[in-house]
């Protein structure tokens, strides 16, 4: 029996999907994943590439209070993630790095009710390679001849950056010096590497900065609320764990690492 071209389509999708989830996205959580034992339960964890360090360090907090729980991560952008989950990644938790991609989600009755709650929010900043000190305001990108941003349309940072750009009537007189990235991760990666002369991203990416330095930060009324929602999925087998994972990251001892790498509480 023949397969039509879109049912081959949808089998390859749920295939990369799969791979990409059983991989971890290449995340420092991905590789060696640790073996579950009888009665250890899993939790798959997909979140905002942003969120990368500070959580793998609330992942060690959290297996050490719980052994019979595993925390796995996904990272990547918060609209990538979004379109796994829909469709079908077996994700129990997700946080997102903007409003956008969960609304999404929600429309859809992915999520299950009353689990969403926002837990973080952040700020938007300029950053420039080593050699760029001239760059101190974001007027002075007329200045350079690259600027990394992430993809408006999948990155949360990237559309937070389109607005403020917008807002200060800078977008269409630098867009044509923009390389778009895939996530901030990336943008850092392009500015810390001298790959481009500036980027924007997130004041919680800059604590690990070593060839690249803060230029400036966005006026917060240049572009939305930088909001950090969490939700559990409506799918989870392990809803209640889920939940327990998220109300420990709402708690003291997580927000206090979140603190350290610089993201902004919620109160």
């Amino acid at each position: 029996m023949k397969m039509k071209m879109g049912s081959i389509n949808k089998v390859w999708i749920f295939i990369l999907v799969t791979m990409l989830l059983l991989s971890g996205c290449g995340g420092p959580a991905g590789s060696n994943q640790p073996q579950v034992d009888e009665g250890q339960t899993e939790i798959l964890v997909s979140a905002a590439a942003s969120m990368r360090y500070a959580l793998v360090e609330i992942k060690d907090m959290y297996e050490a209070k719980k052994q019979d729980v595993i925390i796995n991560y996904n990272f990547g952008s918060s609209g990538s993630l979004q379109k796994q989950i829909e469709q079908g990644a077996p994700v129990d938790l997700f946080i997102s790095a903007a409003k956008t991609q969960m609304d999404a989600l929600e429309e859809k009755d992915l999520i299950a009710e009353d689990s969403r709650l926002d837990i973080l929010s952040n700020e938007l900043v300029l950053i420039a390679s080593k050699g760029n000190e001239n760059i101190q305001s974001f007027a002075d990108l007329k200045l350079v001849d690259r600027i990394a941003i992430g993809t408006p349309e999948s990155v949360p940072a990237g559309r937070y950056a389109k607005e403020a750009l917008l807002s200060m009537d800078l977008w269409d007189s630098l867009e044509d010096k923009f390389i778009q990235a895939k996530d901030v991760t990336q943008v850092l990666t392009y500015v810390e590497k001298g790959e481009v002369d500036a980027g924007l991203v997130y004041g919680s990416d800059t604590y690990q900065l070593t060839n690249a330095s803060i230029a400036a930060v966005a006026p917060a009324e240049t572009h939305s609320p930088i909001v950090y929602p969490a939700a559990v999925l409506k799918q989870s087998a392990n809803a209640e764990q889920a939940q327990a994972f998220l109300d420990f990251l709402t708690g003291s001892e997580a927000q206090e690492v979140f603190s350290k790498f610089g993201f902004k509480i919620k109160e």
